[in-house]
C-alpha cells in the first residue's frame, strides 16, 4: 500500500470517528444515557459486521485463540475502558476537558511505541504533539479562556482516557501483521460489546427499541462512525507508524465540532478556528515534518561547509 494511501485511510477512519455525534445526539433524544449509547454502538457493530463476514467471507471470522489476549486489548481494554473514562470526565467536568485529556493519547502512543515497537521519537513527531495538544486546546475553548478549578477525578479520568485510547494503536499494531483489518474489528467489536452489554443495561430500554429511529440511528452509529471507521483506520496502522497514525486521529474532534456548528448550531469562536488550523498543520507536519526538518538541516550543513 502505497504510504500516502494508508495515511488517507488513518484520516478516513479517524473523520468517520468524528461523525458520531450525527447519530449520538438523535439516540439522546429516545432517552437514551452515554453508556447505553456506547453499548448500542459496539453491540450494533458487532452483529452486523459478522453477519456481513459469515456471508460474504467467512474465512476472516477465523483467528487463533493464542491471539486473543490481543482482541481484549483492542476491544475491553482499549475501546470499552477509554469510553468509561472518557465519559466520566464529560459527567465530572464537562466535553471540553474531556476531548482535551482523551487526545493526549498520542503523548502516550509516542512513549509506549519507542519501547514496544523501538520506533524512534523524531523532532518532527515531537513537534507534530506539540502542535496538536495545543490546536486540540483552542479548539474546544479551553484556551485562552482558561477553566475553574479540575477535580483531581476528572483529571486522573482525564488520564485514563487518553491513556487506553491510546492502547488501541499499540494492540491494533501487533495484530496488522497478522490479521485483515475487518477480522481485527469484527473481534474488537464483539468483545468490547459482550463486556458493555451488561454494563449498559440495555435490556431494561426494551421499549425504545420499538421505535424505528432508535434503528436507523443505532445502525447508522454502528455502519458509518464506527463498522467502517475501525476498518479503514486499521487498515492504515497496518502501513503507519503507530505514534504517527494516532497523531493522525486527532482530526475527529476538528470534524466534531464541524458538524455541531453546521448541524447543531453551535458556535464557532475565532479561537476555534485558530485550533483546527493547528491541528491540520500538526497532521502536515506527521506526514512531512522529518523530511522537511531533514531537507532544512541538509541545506544548513551545506551552506556552513561552503
Amino acid at each position: 500500500m502505497p504510504a500516502r494511501l494508508a495515511y488517507l485511510l488513518v484520516l478516513a477512519g479517524a473523520a468517520l470517528w468524528g461523525t458520531t455525534g450525527l447519530f449520538v445526539q438523535n439516540l439522546y433524544t429516545y432517552g437514551f444515557t452515554p453508556w447505553e449509547v456506547v453499548g448500542i454502538r459496539l453491540i450494533f457493530s458487532a452483529v452486523i459486521i459478522t453477519l456481513f463476514l459469515s456471508i460474504v467471507e467467512r474465512s476472516l471470522l477465523r483467528i487463533r485463540w493464542q491471539d486473543l489476549p490481543l482482541f481484549v486489548g483492542t476491544g475491553i481494554i482499549s475501546i470499552a475502558f477509554f469510553n468509561f473514562f472518557f465519559f466520566s470526565v464529560m459527567e465530572v467536568s464537562g466535553i471540553s476537558l474531556a476531548v482535551v485529556m482523551l487526545y493526549t493519547g498520542p503523548l502516550f502512543v509516542a512513549v509506549i511505541a519507542k519501547f514496544v515497537f523501538k520506533e524512534t521519537l523524531t523532532a518532527g513527531k515531537i513537534a507534530a504533539l506539540v502542535i496538536m495538544i495545543t490546536g486540540c486546546m483552542y479548539a474546544v475553548g479551553l484556551v485562552p479562556l482558561g477553566s475553574d478549578s479540575i477535580a483531581a477525578a476528572a483529571v486522573l479520568f482525564g488520564i485514563a482516557s487518553g491513556f487506553f485510547y491510546a492502547l488501541y494503536s499499540i494492540f491494533g499494531k501487533f495484530l496488522s501483521g497478522r490479521y485483515h483489518p475487518l477480522t481485527i474489528t469484527t473481534y474488537s467489536m464483539i468483545l468490547g460489546g459482550l463486556f458493555l452489554l451488561p454494563a449498559s443495561r440495555l435490556w431494561e430500554k426494551t421499549e425504545a427499541f420499538t421505535e424505528p429511529g432508535v434503528w436507523w440511528n443505532g445502525i447508522g452509529l454502528a455502519v458509518a462512525a464506527t463498522t467502517i471507521a475501525y476498518v479503514a483506520y486499521t487498515a492504515g496502522l497496518t502501513h503507519v507508524e503507530s505514534s504517527r497514525a494516532s497523531i493522525l486521529s486527532i482530526i475527529e474532534p476538528v470534524v466534531a465540532i464541524v458538524i455541531g456548528v453546521a448541524v447543531f448550531g453551535d458556535s464557532f469562536t475565532l479561537w476555534q478556528t485558530f485550533g483546527i488550523v493547528l491541528v491540520f498543520v500538526a497532521i502536515i507536519a506527521t506526514v512531512y515534518g522529518d523530511t522537511l526538518l531533514g531537507k532544512m538541516l541538509g541545506k544548513t550543513s551545506l551552506n556552513r561547509q561552503s
